[in-house]
C-alpha cells in the first residue's frame, strides 16, 4: 500500500492542532460565561426578607452611634454600599444570611433587642460593653446556629433564662459584669460544644449545679463575685466530672466547708481561686496530686492547720495564696504577689 506523501501528513497534523485550539477556546470562551453568570448572581443575590426585617427593627432601636453607620436597604450590602458595620452576612442557596452582629462598646441603651432572635442563622452575637437593660428573652434559644454569645458588660437583669440551654452548638457565653440574679439555670449542663463559660460579677445566689461536670468540653468556669453558696464537695463529684477543666473561679462568694479529697479529680486544672469565701478544715495533700496545678488561691478563708510540704515541691506550683486564714503562727508572705514563703518548714508536713 502507498503512504500518503509527506505533506499530506504536514497539513493533516496542523488540521488536528487547530481543531484543538478551537475546541480549547471553545471551552474557555463556555468557561468564562459560567463565571461570568455565577458572579452576576451573586451580585443580584439578595439578602432573605427575615433577616432585613430584624436588622431594620434592630436599627430602629439603637441609638445614633450605630445608625449613622448603617446606610442603605440591605445590610449585607446592596449595590456599591458594603455591608452595615458588625454585619457579616453568608450565602445560602440564592439568598444571604446574617451569621454575625458585632455591636459593642458603642452605648447603646435600652433593653435588650428582641429582633436578634430572629436572625436564626447567628452563629456570633456580640453586644458587650454596653448599656443594655432588662432581661435576656427566652427567645434567645431560637438561635440553634449560635456558637458565641458574649453580653458582658451590661446591664442586663432578671434570671439567666434556661432557654440557653437550647443552644447546642454554643462555645462560649460571656454574660459576666451584669446584674443577673436567681441561680445558675442547670440546663446549662446541656451545651456539649461548651468550652468558656463566664458568669462572674452578678447576683447570683444558690448552688452551683454538679451537673456542670458533664460538660465535656468546658475549659474555663468563672462563677466568682456573687453570692453562691454550699460546700466543693456538692460542687465537684467523685468520678470524670470536669475533664477539660483547666481555670476554676470560684472566688469572692459564700461557699463554705472543707476542701474534698475529690478535688484531685480535676486531673487537668491549672488555675484554682477560692479566696474570700467561708471555706474552712485544713488544705487537703490531695491537691499535690493534680499534675499540673500552677496557682492556688486559698486567701482569706477560715483554714487552719499546716501547708502540706507536697504543695512546696509541686513542679509546676509557682504561685499559692495563703493570706487571711487561722493558719498556725509563722506562715510568712514574701515577694510582690505575696507568694508563701515555704523554707519556714516548721509548718509544713
Amino acid at each position: 500500500m502507498q503512504l500518503p506523501p509527506l505533506h499530506w501528513w504536514f497539513h493533516a497534523e496542523r488540521r488536528n492542532v487547530v481543531e484543538i485550539e478551537r475546541s480549547s477556546m471553545a471551552s474557555s470562551s463556555t468557561l468564562s460565561w459560567i463565571v461570568f453568570f455565577l458572579l452576576l448572581g451573586l451580585g443580584r443575590c439578595k439578602t432573605v426578607k427575615r433577616d432585613v426585617k430584624a436588622l431594620n427593627e434592630i436599627k430602629a432601636s439603637l441609638g445614633w452611634r450605630v445608625v449613622y453607620a448603617w446606610v442603605g436597604d440591605d445590610p449585607c450590602g446592596d449595590g456599591n454600599l458594603p455591608p452595615w458595620s458588625g454585619v457579616t452576612c453568608s450565602q445560602q442557596g440564592d439568598y444571604r444570611v446574617v451569621t454575625e452582629l458585632e455591636v459593642y462598646a458603642v452605648s447603646i441603651v435600652g433593653p435588650f433587642p428582641i429582633a436578634v432572635t430572629n436572625l436564626l442563622d447567628l452563629k456570633r452575637l456580640d453586644l458587650h460593653n454596653n448599656k443594655l437593660t432588662g432581661p435576656i428573652p427566652p427567645q434567645i434559644g431560637r438561635l440553634k446556629h449560635l456558637k458565641i454569645l458574649n453580653l458582658r458588660w451590661n446591664k442586663l437583669q432578671d434570671v439567666i433564662p434556661p432557654e440557653i440551654g437550647e443552644l447546642k452548638k454554643l462555645t462560649h457565653l460571656y454574660l459576666s459584669f451584669n446584674h443577673f440574679k436567681g441561680e445558675i439555670p442547670v440546663e446549662l449542663a446541656n451545651l456539649p460544644e461548651l468550652h468558656y463559660l463566664y458568669l462572674h460579677e452578678n447576683r447570683l445566689t444558690g448552688k452551683i449545679p454538679p451537673e456542670l461536670g458533664n460538660l465535656k468540653n468546658l475549659r474555663h468556669l468563672d462563677v466568682s463575685g456573687n453570692h453562691l453558696m454550699g460546700t466543693l464537695a456538692d460542687f465537684i463529684r467523685n468520678g470524670d466530672g470536669f475533664p477539660s477543666l483547666r481555670n476554676l473561679y470560684l472566688n469572692d462568694n459564700q461557699l463554705s466547708g472543707e476542701l474534698p479529697n475529690q478535688i484531685s479529680n480535676l486531673t487537668n486544672l491549672e488555675i484554682l481561686y477560692l479566696s474570700y469565701n467561708k471555706l474552712s478544715g485544713q488544705i487537703t495533700p490531695k491537691l499535690i496530686e493534680i499534675p499540673r496545678l500552677t496557682c492556688l488561691y486559698l486567701d482569706h478563708n477560715a483554714f487552719t492547720g499546716k501547708i502540706p510540704n507536697g504543695l512546696y515541691k509541686h513542679p509546676f506550683l509557682k504561685e499559692m495564696y495563703v493570706e487571711g486564714n487561722l493558719f498556725k503562727s509563722g506562715t510568712k508572705q514574701k515577694g510582690p504577689h505575696k507568694i508563701l514563703d515555704l523554707s519556714d518548714t516548721e509548718f509544713l508536713f
